[in-house]
Order: structure tokens, then C-alpha cells, then sequence
């Protein structure tokens, strides 16, 4: 199945049925009097975490979700039938955020968890209700209330006690499958991880949950490599595990790398908890360990675990860590970690240029969408043809023109010499006697 965090949709409620005019008319019975009945209220948008699901892909195709409107009220006092519910199905963790992306409408946590978002329309009164001691046959009746409508955003944030963070090929997917029983791809490529994956490490006689994203690269905020939309992925987190590749010839450079990145996405995800770890390290020697830690711990002012995905080596001492860590957190707060509202800026489209090169796309704010780069361009070229055609077809139409006046020329001198003919004929010409 293929997933997807993030979807906008639009949801409507229904709007209440209208009341109805009729009286009551039978034989031997004088005065009958007005029966109409009340509509029925319109449906609600109810919005249920289920359990099971982990992707919003089911709101990829189909956008609108409209509640039933009220039934009509009928004569006799019968009252219309309600309408039905529209009920979206989401997984645990998603969150209900307005148009603009600034606020958390709603946040589904709880498997099972279900809230009314929009509440359909109260029916209008029948001619009934608006009978008097005076006006004892009204005509009148309500058309009902409208429902509510909105636009919003359904952004699912997964729920774990640990996030992996790293740069791309750092070794993260090989940390999970290590660890738990999930088998995300693995490959000697960057970006092998184009979603997040969700393992259960049992470390001793305790369990918890780590979550693993696609790696980071620098100006992902931006929207270089895939984004960083997947941070909010571990922003419900207690704990970060960021590794570091030990292999790399900078290793300071690719820390900072990663915080800078989530310094600049928000949602205190640099003021979470991090266990810095040096990963492959089966591949470096003891004298370049013990140099590459010392420049970590420097550079981050904590301390750094050795250990090696690959081949386990530090893995279980990494596990406990996190694990004492996260008990520690959950005792000070039992209830799920509350994840603000963060606005993501998707990828520019597919062959378009990025915001750093040479004519590449910009952000727009206002308008929440890429501007600029090749687009642009291609307007500019088609105003400049759209010019030169029309220059062309000017230019055709005072050569019409001109071949049209000589033509009317030539018309005029022989209409001319015609008549003179004629006029010699009758004896009347200029050289006549």
C-alpha cells in the first residue's frame, strides 16, 4: 500500500430539511387546522481513528465529503427523518489542521478515538409551530438550516517513543531491522527509505516503539532532497537517536548538518532529548573512533555512543539507553506528546529547478504554492510569440491592403477607358466635331 501523510480535503455537514405546510383535511371534522411537520437536522462529518490503518492514501482520489441533508417534514405532524453521517477514517495520530496549516483543529491519538468536526443543520419548522390564537392558518414554514462547510488538512504524525534521525545512508534502516522485526529496504544508495517505517524493540522485558524517516540532507527545509516533511514523523518522539556515519570524512559537518535542519523545521524538535550515536563503526580502525568521538563530543557537548548496526556491536547498550530514557518520560507524562502545528513545504514539481539554482522556483507564502522558474520562462517565450505573430499578421494585412488599393486602381483606369469608348461611339467624345 502505498502511503501518504498528508491529504486536503473538503467537508460538509448537511443541511436541515425544511418544514412543511399542510392541514389536516376529513370528512365530518370542521376545523382541521395546520399539521405540518418539522425536517429533520442535517448530517454530521465525524472524523474516527481506526486501528490498522497507517496511511491516508484513501483520501488521495477522492477529495469532497458531503453529509445527507435532512428529510422534509410531512403532513399529519410527521417530522423528517434525520440525515446520515459521513464518517472519515483516519489513522492514529492524525491530526485536523485548518487551511493555512497554523492550527490543530483536532488530534486523533486513541485507536477507537471519534469526534464530531462539523454538526449538520437543525431541520426547519413546519406550519405548525407557527399557529396562533390570531393566525390559526399559517402558510408559513422554514426552509431549515444550512450546514457547515471547510477545507482542511489531514496530516498524520506517527506515534513512537523513538525516532531515527541521520543523514542519508547513515545507517538507520540497518539500526531497525537490527532491532526489531521490520525489514525496510536496505541498499548502498542514498535515499533507499522514501517513507517512514515503525519497529517494536524489545530490550530486556520492555517494548517500545522507533520510528525511522528518510535522511536529511542540507536545505531539506528548503525542499532539497525529499523534504522535510517527514520530520513530523518523530515529532510525538521522547527521544531522538541520531546517528552519525562513521565513515564519513567530516563527521562534525554531518551533525550539524542534521541539527541545523531541525532548528530550522520547528516544532521543538531541537529541544528533544538526543542519544548521539557513531555508527559503522566495524569499519574504522581504533585510533579513528576514538578521534572522530572526541570531535563529536566536542562539537555537541554530550557524550557519544560507539556502535555498529551491521554487526551489533554497542547495540544493546544504545537500546538500554533509549529505554531508560523513555520511562523516565512516561512516568512524568503518561499521555501521548502533544505535536504542534507545523507547516510543511512540499517538493517543487517534477524537472523544475531548485530555489538555490539559476532561475529556480520560489516558495510563495501567500499563495502556498512554487512560483517562478521554468514556468515563467515558458510564459515569457509565449508573450514574445504571441507578439511577433501579432507583428506578422500586421504586416500581411497592409500588404493586403496595398495590393487591394492597386487593384482598385487598375479597376477605376479601366472602368475610365471603357466609358471613353462608349462616348466616341455616340459621336460625343473630347475630339469631337
Amino acid at each position: 500500500m502505498k502511503f501518504l501523510d498528508q491529504a486536503k480535503v473538503f467537508l460538509k455537514s448537511g443541511d436541515g430539511g425544511p418544514g412543511a405546510v399542510a392541514f389536516r383535511r376529513e370528512k365530518y371534522i370542521e376545523f382541521g387546522g395546520p399539521d405540518g411537520g418539522d425536517g429533520g437536522r442535517g448530517g454530521d462529518v465525524v472524523i474516527e481513528a481506526a486501528d490498522g490503518l497507517n496511511t491516508l492514501i484513501d483520501y488521495r482520489y477522492k477529495q469532497h465529503f458531503k453529509a445527507q441533508r435532512g428529510h422534509h417534514g410531512m403532513g399529519a405532524n410527521r417530522n423528517g427523518a434525520r440525515g446520515e453521517d459521513v464518517v472519515l477514517r483516519v489513522p492514529v495520530g492524525t491530526q485536523i489542521l485548518d487551511e493555512d496549516q497554523q492550527t490543530v483543529l483536532c488530534d486523533l491519538t486513541e485507536a477507537g478515538q471519534r469526534r464530531v468536526f462539523l454538526r449538520g443543520g437543525d431541520g426547519g419548522h413546519g406550519n405548525a409551530h407557527f399557529k396562533t390564537p390570531t393566525n390559526r392558518a399559517p402558510r408559513k414554514f422554514h426552509p431549515g438550516w444550512p450546514g457547515q462547510e471547510q477545507w482542511v488538512w489531514l496530516r498524520l504524525k506517527l506515534i513512537a517513543d523513538a525516532g531515527l534521525l541521520g543523514l542519508p545512508n547513515a545507517g538507520k534502516s540497518t539500526f531497525l531491522a537490527a532491532t526489531t522485526a521490520a525489514k525496510p529496504k536496505i541498499a548502498d544508495y542514498p535515499f533507499t527509505t522514501l517513507a517512514p517505517n515503525l519497529g517494536v524493540v524489545r530490550a530486556g522485558e520492555e517494548e517500545f516503539v522507533i520510528a525511522d524517516i528518510p535522511g536529511l540532507i542540507e536545505g531539506a527545509h528548503e525542499g532539497h532532497g525529499l523534504g522535510d516533511r517527514f520530520l513530523g514523523h518523530v515529532e510525538r518522539s521522547r527521544i531522538l537517536l541520531h546517528l552519525v556515519d562513521g565513515t564519513a570524512d567530516d563527521v562534525v559537518a554531518s551533525y550539524r548538518t542534521i541539527r541545523n535542519e531541525l532548528e530550522a523545521y520547528g516544532g521543538n524538535l531541537a529541544d528533544k532529548l538526543e542519544v548521539i550515536g557513531l555508527n559503522k563503526a566495524d569499519a574504522l580502525l581504533d585510533e579513528e573512533i576514538e578521534e572522530k568521538k572526541a570531535a563529536l563530543e566536542e562539537a555537541s557537548g554530550a557524550e557519544v555512543m560507539v556502535l555498529s548496526g551491521a554487526t551489533g556491536q554497542g547495540v544493546h547498550k544504545v537500546l538500554y539507553r533509549l529505554l531508560t530514557v523513555i520511562k523516565e518520560s512516561k512516568e512524568e507524562e503518561p499521555e501521548v506528546i502533544h505535536a504542534p502545528a507545523t507547516r510543511s513545504i512540499p517538493r517543487p514539481p517534477v524537472g523544475q529547478k531548485l530555489p538555490d539554482d539559476e532561475g529556480g522556483m520560489r516558495w510563495d507564502e501567500e499563495l502556498g504554492e512554487w512560483v517562478g522558474g521554468e514556468d515563467e520562462d515558458l510564459e515569457a517565450d509565449e508573450s514574445e510569440d504571441d507578439a511577433l505573430d501579432e507583428e506578422l499578421s500586421d504586416e500581411e494585412a497592409l500588404e493586403d491592403g496595398d495590393d487591394l488599393d492597386e487593384s482598385e486602381e487598375d479597376e477605376s483606369e479601366e472602368e475610365a477607358g471603357s466609358e471613353g469608348k462608349d462616348s466616341d461611339k455616340d459621336g460625343t467624345g473630347r475630339h469631337g466635331a
